[in-house]
């Protein structure tokens, strides 16, 4: 079963915009009303490629008549040499320990032939947690692709906003989205084997996906969710870790400021479906949430 769907919200593997052969793109976009208040609900992509590049004028419009603009994270305002003294203490291997260690022999030996068919020695990784492996693996299939987090639509919203001077507000930090790969730490075995079935079938897979986000078709974005989040105990733990309780406290801290205050709010598609997403939760506290047309 595909997991990167349940890891992607940090490192921009949520979603990955494999075409743009659509002539007109429309992913959703939702109003989120009460009290006279209105703000903005948006399922963003992470990755694209350069026909990604420019929001559609709905978008623009949405965060000029915000107050404030609100992201996951705005690993934009985190520099390079930052970025990577935050990140090395969750990325690397607790002493005594290595990859080989920390996986099965089966699973290793996997990762191993990966690397190697790609002229890449695995001992590069032996310091290295799993989940930074998946994530360098899905990394060069991206690339492979033609794609980067540099027309992902999370980066676009942000310059947009900041071109406008808009606030931007972040709902977790670096260091709190880095240990939700430390949390599933434990299904590393899963993460990797999963990862590298994915990948044998990049192209169709994330084609029917991207496509269903451009047409803001969230009826299918539900087979999607479901189909990442199954009744395995890995599935059920990622959803809870990467999805339920991250709603949660979004919601928890965004109900008393969208009483006031106009805000666009930029997050990963798979945040709005489900009973446990962010659109039913913020009608069940009031909210009118509309889609705008």
């Amino acid at each position: 079963m595909p997991h990167f769907i349940r890891l992607t919200h940090l490192m921009g593997v949520l979603f990955i915009a494999l075409f743009s052969q659509l002539a007109i793109a429309q992913p959703a976009l939702w109003s989120v009303e009460k009290n006279g208040v209105t703000s903005y609900l948006f399922g963003t992509v992470h990755v694209g490629d350069s026909k990604m590049h420019g929001l559609d004028n709905r978008i623009k419009t949405a965060i000029a008549n915000s107050q404030t603009v609100v992201v996951e994270l705005n690993t934009q305002a985190i520099g390079a040499l930052e970025l990577q003294r935050r990140t090395l203490p969750f990325m690397l291997q607790k002493q005594g320990r290595t990859l080989k260690t920390s996986l099965s022999a089966e699973t290793y030996q996997q990762i191993q032939r990966y690397f190697s068919e790609r002229q890449i020695d695995i001992a590069l990784f032996d310091n290295y947690q799993p989940w930074f492996v998946m994530l360098t693996i899905l990394q060069l299939e991206y690339q492979k692709a033609g794609f980067s987090e540099e027309f992902g639509i999370d980066k676009q919203v942000i310059e947009y906003a900041a071109g406008l001077d808009k606030p931007i507000m972040e709902l977790e930090s670096l260091e709190q989205q880095l240990a939700l790969f430390s949390a599933l730490g434990i299904q590393s075995d899963a993460m990797l084997v999963d990862t590298l079935k994915q990948v044998k079938d990049f192209d169709s897979y994330f084609t029917k996906m991207i496509n269903a986000w451009k047409n803001g078709d969230y009826q299918q974005l539900d087979v999607f969710y479901k189909l990442s989040f199954d009744d395995s105990k890995y599935g059920q733990q990622a959803e809870q870790v990467m999805l339920i309780e991250r709603n949660n406290n979004w919601v928890t801290s965004l109900t008393p400021k969208l009483a006031n205050r106009s805000h666009f709010i930029a997050v990963g598609a798979l945040h709005l479906p489900q009973q446990h997403g962010l659109i039913k939760q913020l009608q069940a506290q009031g909210f009118k949430v509309e889609r705008i047309k």
